[in-house]
């Protein structure tokens, strides 16, 4: 696996390395549909890099964990934002992750396809289509259109499109981390429970 930053095992890391270490890799990532550590320890995806700054490193983490395992949005809409915005800024592990976690909570193939390709699949709701108009817009930074703000705001209310807009930010974090780092996906393809076999 190519990356810019070395593989870090647990036996080599910092107290503060160690501690942000154990943070990442206890809890519901642990057991979830993708890998995030490899057969040596060395943790996997951005969490290898998130090592090497453990003060941001645990505050980035903290966000990470609010907003997949505790935020208020359905498990498919948050899904299909980070798809969405993967494959908006091309990010290969991202998209390797989060088509997992995806199809674990509904999203169909046929929806990856049309994400993928930049569209809104045709079966999402009328919410789940407000939620990807309104991460179109903030992945192209060009301002928000008011239509689409008002749509989202309908469906979610003010904590709903505060909850997208800071997931659609944290994964455009985590896709510029990534790419910094030259993380790609793993060459296998097979979902995992969270250690590469």
């Amino acid at each position: 696996m190519s990356s810019h930053y070395p593989l870090l095992k647990p036996a080599d890391l910092t107290a503060d390395q160690r501690d942000l270490y154990e943070k990442i890799t206890a809890g519901p990532r642990a057991n979830g549909p993708f890998r995030i550590m490899h057969d040596d320890g060395s943790l996997a995806g951005p969490f290898n890099a998130l090592l090497f700054a453990p003060g941001i490193g645990n505050a980035v983490q903290e966000l990470g964990a609010a907003l997949r395992f505790n935020g208020e949005l359905p498990d498919r809409t948050r899904e299909l934002v980070i798809c969405a915005v993967a494959a908006a800024l091309n990010s290969e592990y991202e998209w390797y992750a989060h088509s997992r976690a995806a199809v674990v909570v509904g999203v169909s193939e046929e929806e990856l396809a049309q994400l993928q390709s930049g569209s809104v699949p045709t079966s999402a709701s009328d919410s789940e289509a407000a939620a990807l108009e309104l991460t179109r817009e903030l992945v192209a930074e060009s301002g928000v259109n008011e239509t689409i703000r008002a749509t989202a705001q309908k469906h979610f209310g003010h904590s709903g499109i505060t909850e997208i807009s800071v997931l659609v930010g944290y994964y455009r974090t985590l896709a510029g981390l990534l790419a910094v780092a030259d993380v790609p996906a793993p060459a296998d393809t097979a979902p995992d429970k969270g250690h590469e076999k």
